[in-house]
Parts: structure tokens; sequence; C-alpha cells
């Protein structure tokens, strides 16, 4: 019998949870020839999360869950669940319900039957959300794919069936700061995409401000794309040509009129573009270096403060 895992990224899902649980349960139940179960992740919870997945998998065996000894952020957290892994076929699939389960039947056949490699859901409208955020999204697509190598799908989602070498693919790229959904569109494979609307939170509010979205995007583009230090450079040598030929037209216009004492504010002017420009180079490599700086470290992408999978090495 093929095995699927459910990887359920879970950040204060306390009334969405049960919610989750009982719509998604008969569904994959009536998928045939398959054994499915569930991997919740708790990314430091602050409410009864945890508590209710432990009781959760006290009742279905098929539960399995890990609790992060506090917030690492839902990259770590899709990222654990596919490390402890170990089925045919592993899907990611969102706690507050706004992916719709009724699309796991559909995307396992995409995978199982129709030579794909990836099922993965694309959201076709963006109800429910602010006009500054739709259209900053939408933004962040087209600039994205065009100053990278990874082409991304716009309103592609987490929410995807994969194979397991898929998988194994994704997990063969180590680095800290991770994008998944550069990452899931760099390691390429064929996929079926599966066009469906917004759905509405169960229950609770989004995780995701405005400035979260933005860092987020921020880290899309340093992570996928040297475009930024080459904007830099090319705005470094635009300046300096026009400094250059600004010289020029100065000793030549002094050579032929005289000096004079007037152009403090053109000065002054020069002076804070130049200077904001230095400042935004600056900036741009600093991100850089940053990263830099928290991959060498070598820190773990997230801890696990108690778990009810066992090391794979026991399983097996």
């Amino acid at each position: 019998m093929n095995t699927l895992e459910l990887i359920v990224p879970c950040y204060n899902e306390e009334e969405s949870l049960p919610a989750f649980y009982d719509t998604v349960t008969p569904i994959v139940k009536a998928i045939k020839d398959f054994s499915v179960s569930f991997i919740f992740v708790d990314d430091g919870s602050r409410d009864k999360t945890a508590n209710i997945l432990k009781d959760l998998a006290k009742k279905d065996d098929k539960v399995k869950y890990i609790s992060f000894s506090r917030n690492f952020g839902k990259e770590a957290a899709m990222l654990a669940g596919m490390r402890m892994s170990t089925a045919d076929y592993v899907g990611i699939i969102d706690a507050d319900l706004q992916h719709s389960p009724k699309l796991i039947p559909e995307m396992l056949k995409a995978v199982t039957e129709e030579d794909y490699d990836i099922a993965a859901a694309r959201r076709t409208d963006r109800k429910g959300e602010a006009k500054i955020k739709s259209a900053f999204s939408r933004q962040f697509y087209k600039v994205i794919n065009k100053i990278s190598d990874a082409n991304i799908e716009e309103g592609a989602q987490d929410y995807r069936i994969m194979k397991r070498k898929v998988v194994n693919a994704i997990l063969s790229m180590p680095e800290y700061n991770r994008f998944s959904k550069g990452i899931f569109s760099w390691v390429g494979y064929k996929t079926k995409w599966f066009e469906h609307e917004n759905q509405e939170r169960f229950a609770g509010t989004s995780k995701w401000s405005f400035w979260n979205l933005l860092t987020y995007a921020i880290d899309g583009i340093i992570g996928f794309s040297t475009a930024p230090l080459k904007i830099s450079f090319f705005i470094g040598g635009l300046t300096s040509a026009f400094g250059f030929v600004y010289a020029l037209y100065t000793i030549v216009k002094t050579l032929c009129f005289g000096s004079d004492v007037k152009g403090y504010p053109s000065i002054i002017c020069a002076v804070f573009i130049i200077g904001g420009l230095i400042l935004l180079s600056l900036g741009i490599i600093g991100e850089y270096i940053s990263r830099i700086y928290m991959e060498v470290k070598n820190r773990p992408n997230y801890l696990i403060s108690e778990t009810n999978i066992l090391p794979k090495d026991d399983e097996e």
C-alpha cells in the first residue's frame, strides 16, 4: 500500500485544528490503496495547539506531531515536516482550511496516475485581502521572475503533494535562509497546477502582516538573485559618470566665464543624492553579507521540544 503524509504547520491554531481534523480525515480515509497520516508541526504556539495535537495523537495513531522550542517560522515548520517524513508521497497543507482539502484526491491522482511529480495549488483571486497587499504580491512575482532563475507561478501556494524524489531534492538544499516558493520552483520537476478560489480562514487572524510579507519578499529576491548587487553597481557607475561629465562642464565653464560662488544648493543636493546612493548600495551588500553570516554560523533551522515521531534509524 502506498503512503502519504500531510505536513500541517501550526501556529496558534487551537480554534482551527479540530475543524481541520474533522474535515480532512473523512476525505483521506476515502482514498483507496493509500495509507494517509498527518505530521502536525507546532511552531512554538502560545495557545493550546500543542495540547490539542497530543489529544489527537492519543485517539488516532495516524497523527504525528512535532513541537518546536519556540516560534521559528513556517519555513522551518515545513522543513521539519519534510525531514521527518518517510512516506512515498508528501503533502503540505495549512491548518486554517484556506487550502481546500477537497483537492487532495485530485492532486494525489495527478502524481500517481498522470505522470506528474508535483501537484500544487494556485489561487485565482485574493478575496478578503487588503488591496495594498494584493498589489504588492502581484508586483513581487513580476520582479522575482525577471531577475532570478526561479520561475514562480503567480498565486502559487505552499499547498502541494510531491513524490519522494522531489522531497529528497528539496532536502538536499541545506541553506539556513529558506524561501520555499523559490526552492519548489528551482528544483524543477513536472508540476500540475490546481486553480482554486481563495478561502476565508476558519478561525483566527492571518499571521502575515505587510511587514512580514515585505521581509519574506526580500528574502526571496536575495536568496535567488544577485540582481540587486548588479543594480547597485549600475547606479554607482551611472552616478560616477554623471559626476565626471559635470566636472568637465565645471572646468570648461570656469575657463570660459570665470568662477562664481553660486551653486551651493546644487552641491548640497548632489551630496544628499550621492550619499543616499552609497547608503543604498551598502544596504544591499549588507543584506547579502548578513545571510552569509547566518549560513556560516551553521545554526539549526529549528529546535524540537517534543515529538511522537521515532528517529528514522529506529524506524528502520
